[in-house]
């Protein structure tokens, strides 16, 4: 799966919308079985999905809870191979994720519950993993935050970036912007995850994705100084270098490499 900076959520039980979501430019759509459907409508929702998918326009699922009465059948379902990947809510449990990756499809752990954050690092690990995704809304419910604001998440996403690190994982994903008509908000928020090492996020509106999508790509100025980075360490034959009057190395270099990866996505 090619690095991604923005995840368009649709809701299942819209079968209408679904190719409104595929032509809005995301780098991946999820089709939502989860908070998008009432529960009187999931099974409808999930056959309405079943039987659109096609290995020609592969998809993310998000799928329900392990411990809901959705869940197999849920993951029955995304044994299509147009399910490239399953987005699981309320991840705890790491055990689990081995068994839902397959050679065609990797498993996204939603981290939004404080057992989810305490086990992050094992989340992270978890063979199958493609990345970790943040939830903000239901974390705070979850720690029964009153009102946060959003800087109160900081040393939580902190955690998803330090344990993806770890693992070697890409950076993980931010969670969503609810103010869909507040461009502003979402600047700010992507502003504020980008500074922690967030490579994208979440969206629930077709019109956050080219907002999101050109404010997670590296700016001219960020690709120029990768591109002199890479240029005078090469000179070196890999040796330490020096970039306007400072001294670069490899710490330094595998930042500048990971800005050119972001240009050739």
């Amino acid at each position: 799966m090619t690095p991604l900076r923005s995840l368009l959520f649709v809701p299942a039980s819209r079968p209408d919308r679904f190719a409104k979501a595929l032509g809005a430019g995301a780098s991946m759509v999820i089709v939502d079985l989860e908070d998008a459907v009432a529960p009187s409508a999931k099974a409808s929702a999930r056959d309405a999905v079943a039987s659109w998918l096609d290995a020609t326009r592969p998809v993310l699922v998000r799928v329900n809870a392990c411990e809901t009465p959705w869940f197999a059948d849920d993951i029955r379902m995304c044994e299509h191979p147009g399910v490239v990947g399953v987005v699981l809510p309320k991840a705890e449990d790491a055990s689990l994720l081995p068994s839902l990756a397959r050679p065609w499809r990797t498993v996204m752990p939603l981290v939004e519950s404080a057992r989810g954050v305490g086990a992050v690092d094992q989340l992270a690990a978890a063979r199958g993993v493609a990345c970790l995704l943040f939830g903000a809304l239901d974390l705070a419910a979850d720690l029964g935050m009153q009102e946060p604001h959003e800087d109160d998440f900081t040393s939580l996403r902190l955690a998803l970036v330090r344990a993806s690190r770890v693992a070697g994982l890409g950076a993980p994903l931010d969670g969503v912007t609810s103010a869909i008509d507040d461009e502003a908000t979402l600047r700010d928020d992507i502003a504020r995850a980008r500074r922690l090492g967030f490579a994208g996020k979440l969206c629930i509106h077709p019109r956050q994705v080219p907002v999101v999508e050109a404010l997670f790509a590296p700016t001219a100025t960020e690709v120029d100084w990768a591109r002199r980075v890479k240029a005078a360490i090469d000179a070196e034959h890999g040796g330490v270098a020096t970039v306007d009057g400072k001294m670069v190395d490899r710490p330094v270099l595998q930042r500048a490499l990971a800005i050119l990866a972001g240009v050739a996505r």
